[in-house]
This record gives C-alpha cells, sequence and structure tokens, in this order.
C-alpha cells in the first residue's frame, strides 16, 4: 500500500513541483496546485454530471416502480435493475469523485510530508508563507495557537459546499433532508479530522478543493443544465404517487377518525365500485371539469343505448355527482386508491384523457390482458410535440382530432415496430360544444371592435414574457383590449396580474380590461381577434367563431425533444400560417398592422376558415356520435365474446 501512495505521491509531486516553479511561493502553490485537479479531473466531473441528470431523470419512473410494487423489495430491486439496464445507468459513477479525492488525498499527504522531495527537488523553499508565519508543515493538534483556525476554516468550507450542492447539483437537491444532514455532517467531520491531524498543507488543499468544486458546480450546471433534461413535473407527480402509495399500504393501520372529510366517501365508492358495477364501461377523469371532455361521446351514448356509465373521478367535489342516475355512476376515487383500482380494473373498455398509461401511475390491469384502453385528447395538439414520446403507445385506442394526428400516430408505429392502434375518426367534442354555445348566441351591439388576449400557462408565455409591450402597442388603436389569463396564472401570479392592472390603470380606463371571472365564455366568443402564444385557444377559437387568430412566438413547449424525427409538422405549427399570422417577441411593434391585416383580409373570411377546419379536424359537429358509434360496436364484440366464452 506504501508503494501505491509513494506512487501517487511521484505524479502529484511533478505537478506540485510545476506549480511551485510557476509560483515560488509554497502557499500560492497549493492553491494553483488544487486549481489544477480539478482542471485534469474536469472531464470525468462532466460524466458523472450526465450520469446524475440521468438518474434524475429516470426518478419519476423509479418512483412509479416503487409505488406499483410497495412493499416488495425483490420486484422493486429487479425492476430498478432492468430500468438501469436500459437506460445504459452507471449507480456507482457518482462514488468516481469521492473515490478521485481520497486517492488525491493520500498523494497530497505524502507530498507535503515530504516537500524537499517532491516540491524543492533538492533546492531550496519555505515552509512559513501563510500570512508570513504559520508553519504549512505543522500539524494543528500539535502545534496549537494559530493553526487551529485551519480545521475550522476546513470545516466552514466544507459545510458551504454542502449547503451549495444541497440546493444546486442536480442529485443530491433531490435527496432527502436526512441524506443531505448526514452528507454535510460526514464532509464536516472529514474536514476538521485532515484539518486537525494533518500537516496545515493539506487542511489548506483541502478548503480551497471545497471552494472550487462550488465554483465547479455552477460550471457544470451552466455548460449541462439539468432543467433541460429533466421533466420536473412528472417529477412532483411521482413523488405523490409514491406517498400516496405509501398511504394506502398504511391505510390499515390508521385509527378510525380520518381528517381527510371525502375518506369516507372514498371508501364507500371504492367498495360500492367492486360490488355493484356492471364490467363494460368505465371513464376516468383526473378533475373536475374534465367531464367536457366526455359529454358529447357520454349523452349520445345515454341516449342511444342501454350501456351503463362507470365515471371515476380523482376530484371529490367533481360536478359529475349532480348527474348521478341508474346509468350514471359516478365514483369518487383519490389517487392513492386509484393506483389499487385500476390494477384490478374488469371493465372491458377503459376510457381515459390521461395520457402515459403504464408509465406512471396509471397501470394497465393485472386481472385482466384483453380489456381495451381507449385514449381521448383535451384538445387538436400535436401527440407528438405536447406529450412525452411513448405517452399513446399503451392504448389500444385513440380518438384522433384529425388526419395529421393520425399520420404521427401511424408513423410512430412504423418507425418503432410498435402494435398498430384502433385509430377512431373522432373530431374534438368541446370544438363541437363550442360551434352550437356560438350558434346560439344572440349577437351584442359593439362600437369598437374587440381584442381578446389569451395566453397559456407554459414557461414564457405572454403574460410572463410580453405583455407590456403588446398592450403598449395596440392601445390607442380604437380596440378594446381584453386581458384574460390562464386560470392556473390567476391561482400563482395574483402580484404580478396587480402589478399589470395598476400599470395600466385598468380599472379607470373603458378600452382596457383584466378578466379574472371564468364563469363565462362570451367574451371567447364575442372578441373579433385571439392572441396567444402556444394554447390550443386558438385552434377552439377561430374554429367555433370562424376569426382569426393571432400568435406571438414565444419559446414553444416540446415535449418531445425528438419530435421532427416523423417527418411531420405538428398541427400546433402547422395551422400557425393557415388560421392567423405570427409575430417574433422583437417584431411586437408591428402588431397593429398584422392585427389590422387579419381583421380586414380575406385570406381569413369565414368561408375560407371553414375549410380550413374541416380539412384538419375530423367529423366537424359529430364528435360525440362518432365516438358513441364506436364504443357501442365494442361494447357488442365484447358481449359477444363473454357468451362464446360462457358456452
Amino acid at each position: 500500500m506504501n508503494g501505491v501512495i509513494g506512487l501517487i505521491g511521484d505524479v502529484l509531486g511533478w505537478l506540485m513541483y510545476f506549480c511551485y516553479r510557476i509560483f515560488p511561493n509554497y502557499f500560492v502553490s497549493i492553491i494553483l496546485f488544487t486549481f489544477g485537479t480539478k482542471i485534469v479531473l474536469l472531464p470525468v466531473s462532466l460524466w458523472v454530471q450526465r450520469n446524475s441528470i440521468k438518474m434524475v431523470k429516470m426518478q419519476p419512473e423509479m418512483n412509479f416502480i416503487r409505488a406499483k410494487y410497495y412493499g416488495n423489495s425483490e420486484k422493486i430491486s429487479e425492476e430498478q435493475y432492468e430500468l438501469y439496464k436500459r437506460e445504459h445507468y452507471q449507480p456507482l459513477a457518482d462514488l468516481i469523485p469521492l473515490a478521485l479525492q481520497l486517492i488525491l488525498l493520500m498523494g497530497v499527504i505524502d507530498v507535503i510530508n515530504h516537500p524537499e522531495e517532491h516540491i524543492f527537488r533538492g533546492g531550496a523553499g519555505r515552509l512559513d508563507t501563510m500570512l508570513g508565519r504559520l508553519d504549512l508543515s505543522a500539524v494543528p493538534v500539535e502545534a496549537g495557537g494559530g493553526a487551529y483556525l485551519i480545521p475550522l476554516i476546513a470545516a466552514v468550507s466544507a459545510w458551504f459546499m454542502c449547503f451549495i450542492q444541497n440546493r444546486i447539483n442536480v442529485l443530491q437537491a433531490e435527496q432527502g433532508k436526512a441524506n443531505q444532514l448526514g452528507t454535510m455532517l460526514l464532509s464536516i467531520g472529514l474536514s476538521l479530522y485532515l484539518g486537525f491531524f494533518v500537516k496545515t498543507g493539506v487542511g489548506i488543499y483541502w478548503t480551497f478543493s471545497n471552494l472550487f468544486s462550488v465554483v465547479q458546480l455552477y460550471f457544470l450546471n451552466r455548460v449541462m443544465d439539468p432543467k433541460k433534461h429533466i421533466d420536473y413535473e412528472a417529477l412532483a407527480k411521482s413523488r405523490e404517487a409514491l406517498r400516496a402509495a405509501s398511504a394506502f399500504a398504511q391505510q390499515d393501520r390508521r385509527k378510525p377518525f380520518e381528517k381527510d372529510p371525502y375518506k369516507k366517501k372514498e371508501r364507500a365508492d371504492y367498495k360500492r365500485f367492486f360490488k355493484d358495477y356492471e364490467m363494460q364501461l368505465v371513464f376516468y377523469s383526473e378533475k373536475n371539469g374534465f367531464y367536457k371532455y366526455y359529454q358529447n361521446i357520454i349523452e349520445t351514448l345515454l341516449e342511444k343505448s342501454d350501456v351503463v356509465i362507470n365515471y371515476v373521478t380523482s376530484d371529490p367535489e367533481d360536478k359529475v355527482f349532480e348527474m348521478e342516475s341508474d346509468r350514471f355512476r359516478p365514483y369518487y376515487i383519490g389517487e392513492n386508491k386509484l393506483i389499487v383500482l385500476m390494477m384490478k380494473m374488469e371493465a372491458d373498455i377503459v376510457v381515459m384523457t390521461t395520457p402515459d398509461l403504464e408509465s406512471f401511475h396509471i397501470k394497465r390491469s393485472l386481472v385482466r390482458k384483453d380489456n381495451e384502453y381507449i385514449y381521448v385528447p383535451h384538445d387538436v395538439n400535436s401527440p407528438n410535440l405536447t406529450f412525452r414520446k411513448e405517452a399513446l403507445d399503451h392504448f389500444d385506442t385513440v380518438f384522433s382530432s384529425g388526419y395529421l394526428c393520425t399520420e404521427e400516430i401511424r408513423k410512430r408505429e412504423e418507425l418503432y415496430g410498435l402494435p398498430r392502434k384502433r385509430i377512431v375518426e373522432w373530431g374534438s367534442g368541446v370544438i363541437d360544444n363550442m360551434i352550437r354555445d356560438f350558434g346560439a348566441m344572440e349577437e351584442r351591439e359593439r362600437t369598437v371592435r374587440e381584442i381578446l388576449i389569451a395566453p397559456s400557462w407554459q414557461k414564457d408565455n405572454i403574460l410572463s414574457s410580453c405583455i407590456g409591450e403588446i398592450l403598449e402597442n395596440l392601445q390607442g388603436h380604437g380596440y378594446k383590449l381584453i386581458v384574460r389569463p390562464h386560470p392556473q396564472f390567476v391561482r400563482h401570479e395574483r402580484e404580478r396580474l396587480e402589478y399589470l392592472r395598476a400599470r395600466f390603470d385598468m380599472d379607470a380606463r373603458a378600452d382596457m380590461e383584466l378578466q379574472t371571472d371564468f364563469s363565462s365564455n362570451r367574451t371567447v366568443y364575442e372578441a373579433d381577434l385571439v392572441i396567444t402564444d402556444w394554447s390550443s385557444i386558438a385552434f377552439e377559437y377561430s374554429f367555433a367563431t370562424l376569426k382569426p387568430s393571432l400568435f406571438i412566438n414565444t419559446p414553444m413547449k416540446i415535449m418531445n425533444a425528438d419530435y421532427e424525427e416523423l417527418g411531420i409538422t405538428p398541427i400546433d405549427i402547422e395551422l400557425r400560417s393557415r388560421i392567423g399570422r405570427s409575430v417574433d417577441m422583437d417584431q411586437l411593434a408591428s402588431l397593429p398592422q398584422v392585427v389590422e391585416e387579419l381583421l380586414s383580409s380575406s385570406d381569413f373570411s369565414r368561408a375560407s376558415l371553414a375549410a380550413i377546419r374541416d380539412r384538419y379536424i375530423y367529423q366537424i359537429g359529430h364528435s360525440g356520435e362518432a365516438g358513441a358509434a364506436y364504443i357501442m360496436g365494442r361494447l357488442a364484440y365484447y358481449q359477444k365474446k363473454h357468451e362464446e366464452e360462457d358456452d
């Protein structure tokens, strides 16, 4: 072992000697040497950073594995091994920096213990160059006095390094508080030991190594930003699923008193679901308000068939409970019990608007392998651009909004050799209902044209980036400007909205309004033009009212970084030049001219927009019938299949 340490000392000794030749000062040469080791090991640090990002990127799937097999450590280990193998993740890679640090430390101790051999090489040299009086060859526990500063400084540097790492290191930031605290205490303890029981020169090395590690961490995050690679929204959902699984596993040991006022209802609905429901058809909704995506299908099924609609919702205050009847049976199942309910599902058909089946907490049934899972989209956006890459892979059937959606699904199946799904030419229930409501609305007399500014809720949306410039450029041109934020923006950014209201004195003027009441869509229907970013409201508005939209080219939200591999232009991009115009962020001064063109050009007449709508969207006005007809046909198929199995 001494021979190995001596060999490492020889290699590092030459590096230290080189540093000393540049700056013939022992203290400065140690700092330069420490910096040099960080430069030499930078490629390794980059590799570790990449590996750490990969680990956190896998964490949502890992959390859902733990949730699915909660309590089964063998199965979790097996699934984890397969995940690591698939993603080419090296779990021991994050130990490499620590191992290298210890190797370097042993070499540094050898070098500093024998400076005349490694550093001075027989020449003259001074060891008392820190502050002109501190002997860098002394051991603090023996020397005492000012030497005691070294271990304290080393400990503070270790605390500072851990403090920063716990906030911005891609892997450590995701660890629990206990793990973070344990790592910090270990690092501080090691630093104190090095500071007290080895020569002060080693303590200096360790202190600056900690400080340079902080600088390096900021550099690594700049070069390889974790935020560009990690889906933190999925990570948050996976943590919630894991907490839910843990709570579900412990629920039998809970005391009779429950803080959750809906827990009793959930238990009753869970029991009733498996006891009473007819094993044919189930719709699942994440929360209140999602019924609108199914509305036309369900209403047609209730009108034209005798099938029972079993409607599972994870929102205890969902308005569907006001609709309960013999043939429409709503159940409240929270996300913790939903995991188990889905695994025990025996219905012939399960209809969902939730993508990522099998990828996260919602799994296909474990007790039945031939039931059919149908995906119903919220909007007409591209399933290739706006979803995660594998979001629809585990569905049997997809209700398609239009031909571009169908082409994307078929192309992905071809490219990756996926099983061929059933695709139903469905359309959009939301657009159909907007067309109906717009047609039934009485027109209001107006003296000025109205422009509705309706941003999305994605990062860098209009309200977060350029709303001030938009309003400044459009005010005074004879329009009434109505700013209608996304409901989530109202919920989370009230201070920003109040600042906007005050900045433009909206309460005192008739030509500008900040609208936060979403109880009616009348404003949407009555607007002469909608200005948005990447929100699907533009398609719904233009196809319902046959009026144009104006798009601000804020940064595009891309859920699938490989969306271009299909060679198909997503509808989100395709339609921007067909139902309106796009304006770049640095061209906002042109807004008045673009608005006037959109409001007056025959290219955006009702007839031309209707033709575009009919080309890109299936079954305009008849999505409910199309969806219900498919479901009734499949239910008849399953009924016949069951009868044959019984015979």
